[in-house]
């Protein structure tokens, strides 16, 4: 189980480098090809409209050939469209990379995550989850220095090298023992989207990836307006990467033991102070640790949602590589809308707007979780027992 774990680390943290490498390149782009706010929304969005246009024939792949053709295939098309985004010459090359992106890493974790839960026992789902989810905020503390690498010696040779990351995983995971299909109907599919539990579980997932492409797109152009670097702002994210790294494994142990829901109470609590306090904030000595904290509260979402999406797909019958296609499609959803409808927003009406939104998203969230068996149709104080 342990070299299994490793593996998926390793894959869940080479998709998230990927993903936050922008963060610190975003200025460079947005004046290299003179992007509004909206535009640099959509350009970020894109990596995450891609992880939701693969979704679901992801999750397919990994039930009906294997988790592991799943990270296979996944992989490859991540190292090929890396290639492809060192080389743009434009904002449109760059987004369709990106793109590419998002579908192959959507294809890659339906296939890694599903292949973990194989391998776990029940009571171990969340912590297990929790270290994925924890190597991937590792990954995307890696990102931002990755961006920083890549505005200093080129875009080229530093999205080859993620490429050759890629490849090595590709041989790692074909020399690790493979787990059986499970062969099930997409049709499936239909039925799981109207439980409640499940569309509960994916809103979660959907929340956190909202709350971050807000995040993402207006905190670097708002710091970079103030005169941060490239390096400062990296600096910030890999920092608050960090305690969020720590905090995920954790965070998902506590959910085997107390149940799903007290953890996500708690992340939404949190996540309302910080957003308004981001709304209010306007100087960088305010918005600076308060995007540490934010990496705390949005965070804490992941791991138990995480768990409790794999609870239900268990409980209905779900073949778990279908509930991770799902997941993807909810993180899609919230990324690819966040970051997009933060910087519109931001450009009609500031920015404090969107954060004061999102601060009132989390509050009804907050409300729905402590109704949660209610509108859950499940005790969800503490994990199902084994049967």
């Amino acid at each position: 189980m342990r070299r299994l774990l490793l593996l998926v680390c390793s894959i869940t943290l080479a998709d998230t480098m990927l993903y936050a490498a922008l963060v610190p390149l975003l200025p460079h782009y947005a004046d290299e090809f003179d992007l509004s706010k909206s535009q640099a929304g959509l350009l970020v969005g894109a990596y995450a409209l891609g992880a939701l246009v693969g979704a679901i024939p992801g999750g397919i792949a990994a039930a009906r050939f294997g988790p592991r053709q799943a990270v296979v295939a996944g992989l490859t098309l991540m190292a090929v469209a890396s290639v492809g985004f060192g080389f743009a010459g434009s904002a449109a090359e760059l987004g369709l990379a990106r793109l590419a992106q998002g579908f192959g890493s959507a294809i890659s974790w339906a296939g890694a995550l599903a292949w973990l839960v194989a391998g776990t026992p029940r009571e171990r789902r969340g912590e297990m989850l929790g270290t994925a989810v924890g190597a991937a905020i590792f990954g995307a503390l890696l990102g931002p220095a990755v961006g920083a690498v890549a505005e200093a010696v080129g875009p080229r040779p530093a999205f080859v090298g993620v490429a050759a990351v890629s490849v090595g995983l590709i041989a790692w995971a074909l020399r690790t023992p493979a787990v059986a299909s499970e062969q099930q109907s997409p049709r499936a599919l239909l039925g799981a989207v109207r439980q409640p539990l499940i569309l509960g579980a994916l809103w979660l997932m959907v929340l956190p990836a909202l709350l971050f492409g807000v995040l993402a797109v207006l905190v670097p152009l708002e710091l970079d307006d103030a005169g941060w670097s490239a390096a400062a702002i990296a600096a910030l994210f890999i920092g608050a990467a960090a305690i969020e790294m720590v905090v995920a494994p954790l965070l998902g142990r506590f959910s085997d033991r107390r149940g799903r829901l007290l953890p996500l109470r708690l992340a939404a609590g949190g996540a309302i102070a910080v957003s308004a306090g981001l709304a209010l904030a306007g100087r960088p000595a305010f918005i600076a640790p308060l995007v540490v904290v934010a990496a705390i509260a949005f965070g804490s979402f992941w791991a138990p949602a995480m768990a409790l999406l794999s609870d239900g797909a268990e409980r209905i019958g779900l073949a778990q590589g279908l509930g991770f296609g799902l997941m993807n499609a909810a993180w899609g959803a919230g990324n690819s809308l966040g970051p997009a409808l933060g910087g519109a927003l931001a450009d009609a009406a500031g920015d404090a707007f969107p954060f004061a939104l999102m601060a009132g998203i989390c509050g009804l969230t907050l409300l729905a979780l402590v109704r949660g068996r209610r509108l859950f149709g499940t005790p969800l104080s503490r994990v199902p027992e084994s049967p």
